[in-house]
């Protein structure tokens, strides 16, 4: 009487089996965790952005001139609390204001989002510091520089 072989995987087999299936899951699942945290940062990105950018059009809405300085405050979005950083910086304009907004994780030191705007002083615009008007805004071609009054005689 002959015996025949069983049909069937040996266990050499299986274990080959499971050790490629687990390298498999494994590799899956610390993908998964990457482009979890990859979501999170780039919310925090977004959210940062928002506040600098919301920062930045409350200035030009008020219409208020902003003082050559430093001003720093704390806000929330997306039920995360950040902390923004706002620099006023003069232009060779003497009628614009650069601003540069930073926004950060608090107790972070790099900034989340930075943007930077401009920020012109028109006849509505609330003064808290005094400025020079020594620039003329023909420079930024704004506005058409002053007529002179022509000493030809019209034909």
């Amino acid at each position: 009487m002959t015996r025949g072989r069983a049909a069937g995987f040996t266990l050499v087999e299986i274990l080959v089996a499971l050790a490629v299936l687990a390298i498999a899951l494994t590799a899956a699942a610390h993908a998964l965790g990457s482009a979890s945290d990859t979501t999170a940062a780039l919310r925090e990105r977004m959210l940062a952005r928002w506040i600098a950018e919301d920062k930045l059009a409350e200035l030009e809405l008020k219409r208020d001139w902003p003082s050559l300085d430093t001003k720093e405050g704390d806000a929330e979005m997306g039920g995360r609390k950040f902390h923004w950083i706002q620099e006023t910086g003069a232009t060779p304009v003497a009628k614009m204001r650069r601003v540069e907004m930073s926004v950060l994780l608090p107790g972070a030191k790099v900034p989340l989002a930075h943007l930077t705007g401009f920020i012109e002083r028109t006849e509505n615009s609330v003064t808290s510091s005094t400025v020079s008007d020594t620039g003329n805004l023909s420079q930024m071609g704004n506005t058409p520089p002053p007529a002179t009054p022509s000493t030809e005689p019209q034909k």
